[in-house]
């Protein structure tokens, strides 16, 4: 069970990061240890972010060598707010582009974009990774802004 602490319920965490559409701040680990750090698109669903990638990213290898991540998903203006945690990500191969496709749907509300058009061209391998998180924290400064 993941655990949930911070200012919202379970349900408030859900309902913001469903409705949020910034990216997924996602922290790693490299091959040689050192700290990484990377923005993604991401979808919530089933209690876990889905993120899409191409296979070849750098981060599908360190997320290979070490499946342990951070994260936060929180606003960029005020009143700040938002939710940050940790859990373990899994790498799976995307052959149809599901992920990718939900998540050009989301962001940019359609695949018939340049960017979508080049994210989606058949020789581009793509990657789910899908984060479990342990533990999941919510914070609001609404209060104090």
């Amino acid at each position: 069970m993941v655990t949930v602490t911070g200012a919202w319920s379970r349900a408030g965490v859900v309902a913001f990061l469903e409705e949020q559409t910034v990216p997924i701040r996602l922290g790693c680990r490299r091959p040689r240890g050192d700290p990484w750090m990377l923005s993604l698109w991401y979808r919530y669903r089933d209690g876990a972010f889905e993120c899409a990638t191409a296979a070849d990213a750098d981060v599908v290898s360190y997320l290979e060598h070490d499946d342990t991540v951070s994260f936060e998903v929180s606003t960029n203006d005020p009143p700040y707010r938002g939710v940050r945690g940790n859990g373990t990500a899994t790498v799976a191969p995307d052959e149809e582009k599901t992920v990718l496709r939900a998540l050009l749907e989301r962001y940019l509300g359609g695949t018939d974009g340049d960017l979508a058009q080049r994210l989606l061209a058949p020789s581009r391998e793509e990657v789910r990774i899908r984060i479990a998180p342990d533990r999941l924290h919510s914070w609001d400064y609404s209060d104090r802004m």
